[in-house]
């Protein structure tokens, strides 16, 4: 044992008998410092941004496949849907897990800080999707950075790309939100309730 060995050392060095021991260990940690302990549940920040912050909720990696007939991930979004007389993409999305109360949509412009397009809460768990026009009945339209509710068709500025970010968070009791609902409080309710998330990239240009 290394540590026993290190003792024997001291002991031929001279140390008293009764430091040899403690200076075997000092010894051996100052050349092998224990791993630090840190809390695996700790975000990185707020929202995981690498800052130190509140705790993120308990969520798998994956969670149900969501999809759009419209466009798939990380294609161009049809025009249809961010043009003049735009009408939302439809979205559908796969089975979720057992526990599941509620599920609520965020849509947000990973290019344009975050700009919510549309935010939909209350929709049950056994929806399986959100067509282009209505909502699964006890679903309700919160609240977009621009103000209103509903889909909000993104206008990005000539000459630019964009990301728009399709979220289906799975919750596991209802949120009670109620219509106008904003982001905040969507994030607020939803923390600690997430069980997992179901994303959707699709690409605006002009």
């Amino acid at each position: 044992m290394p540590r026993t060995r290190r003792r024997a050392e001291h002991d031929d060095t001279g140390t008293p008998d009764r430091h040899a021991d403690r200076a075997a260990r000092e010894e051996l940690e100052r050349e092998h410092p224990p791993a630090p302990k840190g809390d695996p549940e700790r975000a990185a920040g707020p929202r995981g941004d690498g800052q130190g912050g509140q705790a993120v909720e308990k969520a798998p990696a994956t969670g149900p496949e969501l999809r759009s007939p419209a466009f798939t991930d990380h294609t161009p979004i049809p025009d249809r849907h961010h043009g003049e007389d735009a009408v939302p993409p439809p979205l559908e999305w796969g089975e979720v897990p057992e526990g599941a109360a509620e599920l609520a949509l965020v849509v947000e412009d990973l290019d344009a800080d975050g700009r919510v397009h549309r935010l939909v809460a209350g929709i049950p768990a056994s929806a399986t999707g959100i067509g282009e026009e209505g909502l699964p009945e006890g679903a309700v339209e919160g609240r977009t950075s621009g103000g209103g509710t509903g889909w909000e068709p993104p206008r990005t500025p000539v000459g630019e790309d964009h990301r728009l970010a399709f979220r289906l968070l799975v919750l596991d009791e209802p949120l009670g939100l109620s219509e106008g609902a904003g982001p905040d409080e969507l994030h607020t309710a939803a923390e600690g309730h997430v069980l997992c998330r179901g994303t959707l990239v699709g690409l605006v240009a002009r």
